[in-house]
This record gives C-alpha cells, structure tokens and sequence, in this order.
C-alpha cells in the first residue's frame, strides 16, 4: 500500500484488490491495483478499475445508495453490499478479495443468475384482503409489517443460507428472503388467504434449523430468524401437533382460506 497527497489535499492510497473473473465455465481472482480516497467504498474501487484498467469487467449496480441490492457481492468472503462497504473499514496491509455470490450460477465476473428467486416469488399468492376486512389496524402489526418490507431483495440471506448454498435444495426450500415475505402476508390481519401449510410442505420452512447466518449479513437489519421465521414454524407446529392449539385455532382458520391458482395471477413479483 502506497499513499500520495491529492489535489484537495487529502492522503491518497493506493489498494490491491483481488476480483473474481470468468463465467459460469471457469474464473479466478485477478489482481489490481486502484488508487483510492478517503471515503470511498468498494464499490466505487471496482468502478474505476472497470475504468481505467478493465473495461469488460462485469458488475451489477444501480442506486449506489444500498436501496436496490443490485451490487450484492463477496467482500474478503461475507456476502456484503459493495456501496455499503468502506475501504478504510478493512485492513489496510491485507489486499480486498471482491467475488460472487456463491449460491448462485456465474454469468460472468461479479454478476450471478438471481431469477430463481423470482421464480419462487411467482410461486407465493399476494396480498388478499378478506372479503369483510375492515381497513384499521392496529400499530404493533403495523410495525412488525413493515420491518419485513425493508427488505432490498439484495439475496445475501439466500447466499449464506446452507440449505441452498452448501446443499442445494433449491427445489425444497424457498430461502429467507420468501420466508420473511410470507411472514408478512401471514401475520397480516387482514389477509383472507391461509398459507401455513404451503410453508410447511412447498416452502420447506423445516428445513431451517436456524442458525441467524442470514439475520447477520440483512444490510436492512431485518431480525429474519427471530421475527420471521421462528413464529412461522411455531404457527406450522401448532398447526399441527399441538390438539389444544388446533382447537382453539379452527376458527381463525375458517376465517382464511387456501390459495387457489387465481390467486397467485400472472406475475407476483410485486405485493
């Protein structure tokens, strides 16, 4: 590392980075050298070496303001957002490893196949207000809503997931982030459909043995675990094993009923 005064006065330092390139056949990490500022963040590193040294390199960005989660990557090996990461928050005498995420096929250098996810969305009906819902709520359900609706789809959750990442179930569990959408849509009281069963078979929330991997990397501090999935897989057991819950549950679930293929329309990407 090697530092210089900048016009503005400011030390100027030069960082080595190490940049997964290729595709989905092969790749490896590239060295780089990119001089950089005070205040800049990875992101804007890789952005002057597509620059001034690699101009075909491939990255996803968009806001730059860690609200789209398009640059969702692996810096020094923890799924981070890259517009989020300051350069002089890691250590300055180690080179930045900058890669892929790892849960999901390479299209070339930093950019990764991310539509199963919205392949799976497809899969979950939207909101369905019940045909008597009266529009007021109360605001404990309010704010638990809307700590689930921060989420910035950035997939870092699905990347440290182990079920998808170390074991691929990708046919078998839909991952985090539609975990947390269902909790939205299930703890609405408003909501006329019942899903608790469609997160216990299609969803696969059982496969989650919750170990908070994907609560640590949320850049929006959404508590996934806690808030998310745990109620929903303790609504899954009362559901089911419990005969006193089951009881006492009847009537709140003819007040809801199972998704139909209508409901889930053509496209639900958005709810």
């Amino acid at each position: 590392m090697s530092t210089e005064a900048t016009d503005r006065g400011e030390e100027a330092v030069t960082r080595k980075l190490k940049i997964w390139r290729g595709d989905v056949t092969s790749g490896g990490l590239v060295d780089f050298e990119v001089q950089t500022e005070p205040g800049m963040v990875v992101l804007d590193a890789v952005l002057e070496i597509q620059r001034s040294q690699a101009p075909d390199l491939a990255v996803r960005w968009n806001c730059k303001a860690a609200k789209c989660g398009s640059c969702g990557a692996e810096v020094n090996g923890r799924p981070s957002l890259m517009c989020k990461t300051r350069l002089d928050h890691l250590a300055a005498d180690e080179p930045i490893t900058v890669e892929p995420l790892q849960a999901f096929p390479v299209i070339r250098d930093l950019v990764t196949d991310v539509s199963w996810n919205y392949e799976v969305n497809k899969k979950i009906a939207p909101f369905t207000p019940k045909p008597d819902a009266e529009w007021l709520i109360g605001q404990e359900d309010t704010d638990r809503m809307s700590e689930f609706r921060k989420c910035i789809e950035c997939f870092m959750c699905q990347d440290v997931c182990h079920v998808l990442r170390d074991h691929g179930l990708f046919s078998r569990y839909y991952g985090p982030r539609f975990m947390i959408r269902l909790a939205s849509l299930e703890m609405h009281p408003l909501d006329g459909l019942d899903r608790i069963e469609m997160i216990g078979d299609e969803a696969g929330i059982g496969l989650c043995n919750i170990t908070k991997c994907c609560t640590e990397v949320c850049p929006e501090g959404i508590h996934i675990t806690d808030n998310g999935i745990i109620p929903l897989k303790e609504r899954l057991v009362d559901r089911r094993y419990d005969p006193v819950m089951k009881i006492l549950q009847r009537g709140r679930r003819n007040n809801r009923r199972k998704p139909t293929p209508e409901d889930l329309g053509p496209d639900s990407r958005v709810s």
